[in-house]
């Protein structure tokens, strides 16, 4: 197993070295000034010089890239064009929303769908998995950000169970702060949980088709019973793929659901970075969010040497 984490180790480090030269070269060639973002039109030329001298614009690309990573690498990330404040600065109080946003969407995925799976999975071709899988292909064929819209309709203006949007900061009291939060992770949660609903029910079949599950029928076992104590576990490897894949896409999601809800986190900060063509504020957040994703990939890779026993045995 050692060999197997040791791998994945270097190839999460080679594909976040590769990440970084991508957002790099992408914001490169992207058309536009910042420093006549910065200063506007009807500056003179003078001007602009002597801003893009300060900002270190007028450096070679690969100059500039090597500086960009060096600081990182000794927690300089840089100071934002726009604010004049160090960008981790900006970064980490948008990251405070951002990140339980897309855990809180996340834990509801994984509860509905592994429930609605297994649930499907152990009524197959009965009623219960019909309704189930026909619920999940309309979560599927539903965009979150309208489902979004569909939910402040609903909840907020007319029920007026919570507020149409906005955050309430988590001093001011945990449970408000969740609440503010609610409608914003249902409305991720509802593709995804679909998405992993299906793909659970599909592992449970099909490792219920595998020899030793006969076997275990075949000693008495329950179909109950083999599900709990011999299918489940084996089932998960797939799924656990998938719940990676959709955790990298929950906080990719949240920068759309957080303009729905008016949310000011990674998704705000973003945008407004993009318009005032703040370059050090979009790479850093570009690459913090293929970072979180590229992290999420190795914990599968752990989570998978963890379940899957064969891989403590063979080194792959």
């Amino acid at each position: 197993m050692s060999v197997f984490l040791a791998k994945r180790f270097l190839t999460f480090v080679a594909t976040l070295l590769g990440a970084s030269i991508v957002v790099f070269l992408v914001l490169e060639i992207l058309p536009g000034d910042p420093s006549m973002t910065l200063l506007g039109a009807d500056a003179d030329e003078e001007a602009y010089a002597a801003l893009r001298l300060k900002l270190g614009l007028d450096d070679p690309a690969f100059v500039r890239y090597f500086e960009w990573m060096w600081g990182m690498f000794h927690g300089d990330f840089g100071v934002s064009y726009a604010y004049s404040v160090p960008v981790m600065e900006l970064v980490w109080g948008s990251l405070g929303l951002t990140v339980p946003l897309a855990m809180f969407a996340m834990a509801i995925t994984v509860v509905v769908a592994l429930g609605l799976g297994v649930f499907a999975a152990s009524r197959h071709n009965k009623p219960g998995d019909y309704v189930i899988m026909t619920i999940s292909q309309l979560g599927i064929a539903v965009p979150n950000f309208w489902f979004g819209i569909l939910l402040i309709l609903f909840f907020a203006v007319n029920l007026g169970w919570f507020k149409a949007g906005g955050f309430i900061q988590w001093e001011d009291g945990i449970w408000l702060a969740l609440k503010s939060l609610f409608l914003p992770a249902i409305a991720l949660a509802t593709v995804q949980a679909a998405i992993l609903a299906r793909t659970t029910r599909s592992a449970v079949l099909e490792t219920f088709r595998e020899d030793y599950v006969r076997t275990a029928r075949a000693k008495g076992l329950t179909r109950s019973q083999t599900l709990w104590r011999h299918v489940l576990r084996n089932a998960l490897i797939p799924v656990i793929t998938v719940m990676g894949l959709q955790f990298a896409n929950l906080l990719a999601g949240t920068i759309v659901i957080e303009s729905v809800f008016s949310l000011p986190g990674l998704g705000k900060l973003v945008f407004q970075a993009i318009a005032n063509r703040d370059m050090p504020v979009v790479k850093d957040i570009v690459l913090l969010l293929a970072g979180m994703v590229i992290v999420v990939n190795f914990i599968v890779d752990v989570t998978y040497a963890v379940i899957d026993p064969r891989l403590k045995v063979h080194d792959v």
